[in-house]
């Protein structure tokens, strides 16, 4: 069988891999994207679809600002499902709104639009919300929203029409890459051969099939998240990324924040804490509500110990917290589900070039959705200088 040549192959489908895809082909490279599932089903399908450029460290805020531009142009082109109804972070208590009101003023001086608003400027703007919990909020006006389980396909679909230069290959898993000489050779479990001049490695959470030897030494661990939907509500008047008190506390936007050190856990967080709860609803286009999410994680030795299963008393917990901040239902729950990705303690996302032709990116966490495209843009010019 004769191998296919190309000037470069990504290596998963997922977000990342599928706009490293597109800002190649951009260039005039002739690419293909491969991935080893029939469709993409991993982390960027299981997640909220909150494009939250403001809760990224201000490192990451660049490439957030570039995601956000770009996810527009291509809205523009093709429907991708992205819609503009902004991000608020509701301030349960004191504390979330001074770190609110310091946020502020750093969005301002970076010259991110961002507005305070007070409890009751909150309740009449989404009357979903409970006045008992939210004591006011900043709200991000021109942040986006995407829907997961349409996105990536549709991107997917928008890039193999766009781009002439750019082969999509599904159910198609690389289980061999190895420089030779002044290329690249792949091979497939079907046996099937490709060469190019370079290779990325976008690969999420399988860490099995190449390089396992470099994944185990990686220092990269895996998080399993889990997250409910309810049954359609639409008359629920809930529109946009609602983030709440606990995203406050955990985003890294407001850890760059002066009174973030002093923040204290009141004792009713304590249990939310150990399960890594922080609290997000989204309202899919129809009408059913996102909320979770949970984060429970294994270094990357042991990814198996994290279990497929739901652990019910978790759902239970968000659910309770949950019930505190909105007034509709939040019970009628219609499906739950465990997404799982790639993180690293200490860097924003795992890189590693081999032999100058092969290049891994991969464990860009939670940031995803908000970063990716902006990334992957930089990272290809860095690629090819």
């Amino acid at each position: 069988m004769k191998n296919s040549t190309y000037d470069l192959v990504v290596v998963g489908s997922g977000i990342l891999g599928t706009f490293h895809a597109i800002h190649a082909a951009r260039l005039g490279k002739k690419v293909l994207l491969t991935e080893k599932d029939q469709y993409p089903i991993s982390a960027t399908v299981r997640n909220f679809g909150q494009v939250v450029t403001s809760g990224m460290s201000s490192d990451w805020l660049p490439y957030a600002i570039r995601t956000a531009e770009l996810y527009k142009e291509i809205q523009q082109e093709f429907d991708i499902s992205v819609r503009n109804n902004g991000s608020v972070y509701l301030a349960s208590d004191q504390e979330e709104l001074q770190l609110a009101y310091e946020l502020k003023d750093r969005m301002d001086a970076f010259g991110y639009q961002a507005e305070l608003l007070s409890a009751k400027e909150c309740l009449a703007k989404w009357p979903a919300l409970k006045n008992e919990y939210c004591k006011g909020s900043i709200f991000f006006p021109q942040e986006l929203s995407v829907e997961p389980d349409k996105l990536i396909y549709r991107l997917i679909e928008y890039a193999a029409k766009k781009y002439p230069n750019l082969t999509y290959k599904p159910a198609t898993a690389i289980v061999d890459c190895e420089v030779i000489g002044d290329h690249v050779e792949l091979t497939t479990s079907s046996k099937q051969k490709f060469t190019a001049e370079k290779v990325i490695v976008c690969s999420g959470g399988e860490f099995k099939l190449l390089f396992a030897d470099l994944f185990r030494d990686s220092g990269i661990i895996l998080c399993k998240l889990q997250m409910l939907r309810t049954v359609p509500m639409p008359e629920v008047q809930l529109e946009g990324n609602i983030l709440t008190g606990l995203s406050i506390r955990r985003y890294e936007s407001f850890q760059e924040c002066p009174s973030y050190t002093k923040l204290t856990t009141p004792e009713h967080y304590a249990e939310l804490k150990k399960w890594g709860v922080h609290l997000l609803f989204k309202k899919a286009v129809d009408g059913s509500i996102i909320i979770g999410d949970s984060h429970e994680y294994a270094d990357v030795n042991h990814t198996d110990d994290l279990g497929f299963d739901i652990n019910s008393y978790i759902n239970e917990l968000m659910l309770k917290e949950a019930q505190n901040i909105v007034k509709f239902d939040v019970t009628k729950i219609a499906s739950t589900w465990a997404g799982f990705y790639p993180q690293h303690n200490s860097k924003h996302v795992v890189e590693a070039d081999l032999e100058g032709r092969i290049h891994i990116r991969t464990a860009i966490g939670g940031k995803g959705m908000t970063c990716a495209a902006g990334y992957a843009e930089a990272s290809i010019k860095e690629i090819y200088n």
